[in-house]
């Protein structure tokens, strides 16, 4: 592969977005684990989640 190293004028035109992705990632991952939670709470007969923490919901 031939490489071409960059100047520090298109070095510094680089604006990464690495935070914007991650927190993308993150918002999509707790959205899906709630959407699951409330299905399954909403499904089940007993209807009862049990989280990490001591935190528990249920449905009667």
């Amino acid at each position: 592969m031939n490489r071409i190293l960059l100047t520090e004028e298109e070095l510094n035109s680089i604006k990464p977005g690495e935070a914007i992705t991650l927190a993308a990632i993150i918002a999509i991952m707790i959205v899906s684990i709630i959407a699951v939670a409330a299905y399954k709470l909403f499904t089940s007969n007993d209807g009862i989640i049990k989280l990490p923490g001591g935190y528990q919901f249920s449905w009667n």
